[in-house]
């Protein structure tokens, strides 16, 4: 069972209940109040930059019904404020600090190829992993051989060996709900480490603290982090 005080504490999309998701704000804000690192979205304009957006489009955050792919990073800038950072300018303001990169919808090998070389560009292949379904990892593996890679799993069956000998995940990452103290022990058995995502109350945080889960990725990283140091956090 993994300590609890080693245990990883992952800011889902950076501070999302105090300032707006996916922003450099919000990302500073998770940072002040104790993550480890930082859980963003990373999608890319139609010229090809990547930015920080979970939705593929601009409505439910900016109030602007526009498809991503249908506008250029400059054009996403205006739109916003400069609300939207791209993945460049996230890799900058957190320097030294682990990022993890979700990369949703379904993204082609060109699209990760390009967040990909981002992360190189900016030299921070050495804190930056991936997190997605098994297509978006297998482009991520296919574009950069020594990636470090969190497998997203949402099934109890486990993975095929066949599919983890092609992605070589450092992390299976479940859904909070379907882990228990077999689960962890059978991810630590196939040499993984298991990371879940997104509990937000302080019960289901002690009870995954408890089943030997090796990182938790939570929207209330300041409750995580001092449930992890022992105290009580707040709220429920």
């Amino acid at each position: 069972m993994s300590d609890k005080q080693n245990v990883t504490a992952v800011a889902h999309r950076g501070d999302p209940y105090r300032v707006r998701e996916n922003t450099l704000d919000s990302v500073r804000s998770a940072l002040r109040r104790g993550a480890d690192a930082v859980e963003v979205d990373v999608r890319l304009t139609r010229d090809g930059v990547p930015v920080l957006l979970h939705d593929a489009t601009l409505k439910r955050l900016w109030e602007l019904d526009r498809p991503l792919l249908s506008l250029s990073a400059d054009e996403v800038r205006g739109l916003t404020g400069g609300g939207v950072p791209t993945l460049a300018e996230a890799l900058a303001a957190t320097d030294g600090t682990r990022l993890m990169l979700d990369l949703p919808g379904t993204p082609g090998l060109r699209a990760v190829r390009r967040v990909v070389d981002v992360v190189r560009e900016c030299g921070a292949e050495d804190r930056v992993y991936y997190c997605a379904d098994a297509p978006a990892m297998l482009a991520v593996r296919a574009a950069d051989p020594a990636a470090e890679i969190a497998l997203t799993w949402k099934s109890l069956a486990p993975p095929r060996p066949a599919l983890l000998a092609a992605v070589r995940p450092r992390w299976l990452n479940y859904r909070f709900g379907l882990v228990d103290r077999d689960l962890a022990d059978r991810v630590h058995r196939d040499g993984c480490l298991l990371s879940v995502w997104t509990p937000d109350t302080r019960r289901s945080m002690l009870r995954l603290l408890d089943a030997g889960v090796d990182s938790i990725t939570t929207n209330r990283v300041d409750v995580l982090h001092a449930l992890r140091a022992g105290g009580t956090g707040s709220g429920r």
